[in-house]
Formats: C-alpha cells, structure tokens, sequence
C-alpha cells in the first residue's frame, strides 16, 4: 500500500522552496522530512527541488530527474555539507534476476525501472560532483532513524 499526503513543517524556515506545498510519496519520504524538519544539524532542506536531466536508456530520450531530497548538513566538525538524497525501497536497490524460469510482464516492468533507476543515479551522481554534493540512495534500513 502507498501512502502520500501533505506535510506540514514546524521549522518553515528550513525549507528550501514554497513550504506549504510538500508533498509525502511514501512514509519513509514523510519520516525523512519529519527528521530533515527536527534536526538541528540539517540547516536546510527541499522535496523534489532539485532538477537533474538524464538520458533514458529505454526511449534514448532526456528526461527531468526530481530526486526526492536535497539537505545541507553541518556536520560534528562545523564543516557544511549539500547532499541529494533518493529514498527507494531495497528491492528497487538491486538488479533483478537476469534470468528468470519465465519473463513475465512484471518482470519487465522491473527492468525497466532498474535500467531507468541506473541511469537516474548515475546522471544525479555527476551532477552532484560538478555542483560539490554528494548523492545517497536511502532505503528502508536507513530509515531507522531516531528524532525527538
């Protein structure tokens, strides 16, 4: 099941972009803002601010990549750090099976989004080395984290 809604910041001024239009895909996405939102180290933060072309391997086309998140973290040294963050489930993490007893249309669709995916991560990740951020895929391990 999918769950997406609208969330409401308590510490609007941390928002990078208009903070009364952010919009939850999932509920990892809304625990992550909830954290970006509570967390003194994170200075600011947006939801799909961000717009990274890629080229897609399935129709040789560009396309416009919204990865979910962009922060700027000050870390335990005082140092700042940008980061874009995409949270994806761990299954959509990993390719799947090359070679399956039966190419089925679920499959497929699989791998489209895998190839889709590959290219979205490697376009974002240059993207983030020419823009001096970093790139993280998060997935639902690294969601266990803690806030008050």
């Amino acid at each position: 099941m999918s769950y997406k809604g609208r969330y409401i910041p308590t510490n609007p001024y941390k928002y990078k972009g208009n903070p009364n239009r952010i919009i939850y895909r999932s509920l990892w996405e809304r625990k992550f803002m909830k954290y970006c939102d509570n967390n003194n180290a994170i200075l600011e933060w947006g939801s799909e601010e961000v717009i990274i072309p890629y080229l897609s391997p399935w129709d040789g086309r560009i396309h416009r990549y919204f990865p979910d998140f962009y922060i700027k973290v000050q870390q335990h040294d005082n140092t700042i750090k940008k980061l874009i963050i995409e949270i994806k489930p761990k299954k959509q993490c990993v390719p799947p099976k090359s070679t399956p007893k039966r190419k089925t249309k679920k499959w497929f669709g699989e791998m489209k989004t895998w190839g889709i995916n590959q290219a979205k991560w490697k376009y974002a990740t240059e993207w983030c080395g020419k823009n001096d951020m970093e790139f993280k895929i998060l997935n639902e391990d690294h969601l266990n984290i803690s806030y008050k």
